[in-house]
């Protein structure tokens, strides 16, 4: 199997443990299952970018795992080449919140409410979310007059939801939660997906799930940061552990096929940097609409699925980091105070393969109060509320959730009317 490894990794994380055995490599596409991948970054090793440490932890060593992202030649599919266990990373310690901003809530509302009206899904009907993190997809359904079932594997998550009224199996999905669910409540009208299938390692048995749980005119959406987005606007700190897989329409149309099943229509949307939204259905069943081949062939003009441009994109993550390293460096030297905005996972992959450790950033805040306490993954930066930001006036601020900068900035309004100035990473490092 033929490697080009291109970009690697800062220096090694102190107090950090090498881990292999608790996940495995991945050689073959999970879409195709051709074994002709070519690795284009390689991050080195990192550690779990939502694994947020607290105090006791500090002194424990930290494991780490290989991180590099794959091309497959033959279909196009992007993936990252090492598998870390699901028990592990959505374990009692996965604390992501979807709802936790309003552009998030606004998005995924809309989204169900979109779905319902545009594919004419009667009231009643079921709808099941893959990944339901908090239920706030799912409370759309319900808005709208459908019954709901929500599936995901993260324990703290899953509680909010059942307390929400939304029910909830705290699994993986599998075919066999979707036998469950037919037995239990009947088949599915819609059932989604949302930045959470890249996720999944098995996407055969994924698929073969839908076979079970969807009705004849059942429809499957997949939402997910798009492969485009990414190349093209540098978003490379969205690749980590969670994320396997980087979508784009070419794939996804090929992988439907091999189940009897459709890539029918697409969506673009603003949500997570540029995500997609792929409405897949039964073979026959739907029309196909004529975004789906112009989107092919807009791939293909780009060349996005060839190793060249994968290498271009791999030396252009290097240059980023060098921009970035060198603004916040030469920042510091000035003797201006940094800190961080916001604890996403993204921002793990950002810290510490561009090496900010807490030399440079003298804490992190973060609106979601289930982080607050605890310290950054690999570099151990202290993780304080939002409102440290004005107590504390670091002259500068790093925006690490750089998709919700908007948003941020507007709550955050106090901090730059007393002088700060806030700093966002992506694409290209700027102070605003």
């Amino acid at each position: 199997m033929p490697h080009v490894t291109v970009a690697t990794a800062s220096q090694p994380l102190q107090k950090s443990r090498k881990d292999v055995s608790m996940g495995h490599f991945r050689e073959d596409c999970r879409l195709c299952h051709s074994r002709n991948m070519e690795t284009f970054l390689d991050f080195g090793m990192h550690p779990h970018s939502d694994g947020f440490v607290r105090k006791d932890q500090l002194e424990q060593p930290e494991p780490v795992f290989p991180l590099a992202a794959d091309l497959c030649t033959e279909c196009g599919q992007v993936q990252i080449n090492y598998v870390v266990k699901p028990e592990y990373l959505y374990g009692e310690d996965y604390l992501y919140d979807g709802a936790i901003t309003a552009t998030g809530r606004t998005h995924f509302l809309g989204l169900a409410k979109e779905i319902v009206e545009r594919y004419g899904i009667a009231a009643d009907s079921l709808a099941v979310d893959i990944g339901s993190n908090v239920g706030l997809l799912l409370s759309g359904f319900r808005e709208q007059g459908l019954r709901v079932q929500g599936v995901d594997p993260t324990p703290k998550m899953t509680a909010i939801a059942i307390a929400n009224g939304i029910d909830t199996i705290t699994e993986c999905f599998s075919k066999e939660v979707a036998t469950r669910i037919v037995e239990e409540k009947g088949q599915a009208s819609v059932v989604t997906g949302t930045n959470v299938i890249a996720h999944i390692d098995d996407l055969d048995d994924l698929m073969e799930g839908m076979d079970i749980l969807l009705r004849e005119d059942g429809i499957f959406v997949i939402e997910a940061p798009y492969l485009s987005n990414l190349i093209e606007k540098l978003e490379y700190d969205t690749i980590y552990h969670q994320h396997l897989s980087y979508f784009s329409v070419h794939p996804i149309a090929q992988f439907a096929k091999r189940f009897g099943m459709e890539l029918f229509d697409v969506k673009q949307t603003d949500i997570h940097g540029g995500s997609i939204c792929m409405f897949i259905g039964r073979k026959d069943v739907y029309d196909v609409r004529p975004v789906v081949g112009e989107l092919m062939a807009a791939e293909k003009s780009a060349n996005l699925h060839s190793p060249a441009r994968m290498q271009q994109f791999a030396q252009d993550v290097l240059a980023h980091r060098n921009a970035l390293t060198k603004m916040l460096y030469t920042l510091k030297d000035q003797g201006n105070r940094l800190a961080g905005i916001g604890a996403p996972a993204k921002g793990s992959t950002l810290l510490n393969f561009c090496g900010i450790n807490k030399s440079i950033l003298d804490f992190v805040t973060e609106k979601n109060t289930l982080k607050v306490g605890r310290f950054t993954p690999g570099h151990h930066i202290p993780i304080l509320p939002d409102a440290a930001l004005v107590e504390r006036a670091p002259d500068y601020a790093l925006i690490l959730p750089w998709n919700f900068a908007p948003e941020i900035m507007k709550n955050l309004e106090a901090y730059r009317k007393q002088g700060g100035k806030f700093i966002l990473p992506i694409p290209t490092p700027q102070i605003l």
